[in-house]
């Protein structure tokens, strides 16, 4: 997986508006069923992994843990962000082809 491409993407989803950061906004966000993807920090607390997978499982929302606290929030230019959700159909399918081994659509 490159963690560059996956960032890069993080910050043209944030530049276009079509994500969620935050434990609240996000929660918020999935129980609305405005959300894609989530990408959930390596180094998040174990009760808030515990608590989005499953709000995931519930709402059959696919969610990853693929990248840092820092890296994540370096991404979107924020700061101490461990939760970003994707709201874009097609940011979510590149994402998770990068994730998963493959390569950027497009």
């Amino acid at each position: 997986m490159n963690i560059n491409k996956v960032c890069g993407l993080l910050g043209l989803c944030q530049k276009a508006g079509k994500i969620v950061f935050g434990t609240e906004a996000s929660i918020e966000a999935i129980n609305r069923n405005k959300v894609k993807l989530v990408l959930i920090a390596t180094n998040a607390s174990d009760r808030m992994k515990k608590n989005f997978y499953n709000n995931c499982k519930n709402k059959g929302i696919n969610i990853y843990e693929v990248l840092s606290i820092e890296e994540m929030s370096r991404a979107i230019g924020q700061n101490n962000k461990a939760v970003i959700c994707i709201k874009d159909i097609n940011f979510s399918k590149a994402i998770t082809k990068i994730i998963d081994g493959g390569e950027v659509i497009g």
